[in-house]
């Protein structure tokens, strides 16, 4: 590649201006971008490895399929924004049926939030599958809330589903294979 104002060959690692004036994208439309590509990439290479290898050569497309599918899941996960969230709740929770007459925002928050960091760290698993887990931690993560985990479960299910429900729009098919 030759620098367009001198015409000299370029040095290794060398830029032109044209390179230098493209900036990487960030944020979360990256990172959604970026899943929804690797997700397409993962499906076309294993495609390719399908169509060379016969069956056995679609079994580890397939795989790998997966695994990037896998990956690209947990990057949407990270794409959360907690703050936008709680703003979310903040706005919303006294719509909800589960909640209690007389009970606030400050007694459900956390379990919002519980839901939320909890998908975070778990994308590729069920509130179901990780209830058990989500109980257990409930006692460090409550903070002041009065609720026993009996009525916070609600709140955390609600949190948990609606950021799950935000990552499957944004990835292409049916991403936690739950058949929407």
């Amino acid at each position: 590649m030759k620098d367009n104002r001198t015409d000299k060959p370029l040095a290794k690692g060398q830029a032109t201006d044209k390179d230098k004036n493209h900036k990487a994208a960030t944020g979360a439309g990256a990172v959604v971008g970026g899943a929804a590509g690797g997700v397409a990439g993962g499906t076309a290479a294993g495609a390719a490895i399908g169509g060379m290898t016969g069956p056995v050569g679609a079994a580890v497309g397939a795989a790998a399929g997966a695994v990037v599918g896998a990956l690209a899941g947990k990057g949407i996960a990270k794409a959360v924004d907690p703050k936008a969230e709680d703003q979310y709740w903040r706005e919303n929770y006294s719509s909800r049926p589960y909640i209690a007459s007389g009970s606030t925002y400050d007694d459900y928050g956390p379990a919002y939030r519980h839901g939320v960091d909890s998908y975070t760290r778990y994308p590729d698993r069920n509130f179901d599958e990780m209830e058990p887990e989500l109980r257990r931690d409930w006692d460090s993560s409550r903070g002041q809330s009065k609720l026993e985990w009996e009525h916070a479960r609600h709140a955390s299910r609600d949190a948990w589903d609606r950021v799950k429900n935000s990552a499957e729009r944004a990835m292409p098919g049916d991403s936690d294979r739950d058949g929407r």
